[in-house]
């Protein structure tokens, strides 16, 4: 677990992003997810500087599309991007968890 996994954990855990409830360290298959929340299928990637090599970012993909399979949806938030604004990175976690229940609202 990296610093920034540390931190965003603080703030995931115990339902504090709108009420919902996140697992670190999730399996799915034989891949782990950094942050998942199972209710809503939204996984949080948290992406240090490895995964800007173009190898990793080729792994990143097909491992993000094999895991879209399963219905998971994703929001990759770099270190520096959190770093630097940690209320945008969490903002962009809300975003994302609330346009998946407004479309899971309007399709019932």
């Amino acid at each position: 677990e990296t610093y920034v996994e540390k931190i965003v954990w603080l703030h995931l855990r115990d339902r504090q992003i709108l009420g919902y409830k996140f697992r670190r360290q999730y399996s799915v298959d034989h891949f782990v997810i950094d942050f998942y929340c199972p209710e809503l299928k939204l996984a949080v990637e948290i992406d240090g500087d490895v995964h800007e090599i173009p190898e990793q970012k080729n792994y990143d993909k097909a491992r993000q599309k094999y895991l879209e399979a399963f219905g998971i949806k994703f929001v990759r938030i770099k270190n520096e991007e959190f770093l630097g604004n940690p209320n945008k990175a969490f903002s962009k976690i809300e975003k994302k968890i609330i346009s998946i229940v407004e479309k899971e609202s309007s399709s019932t």
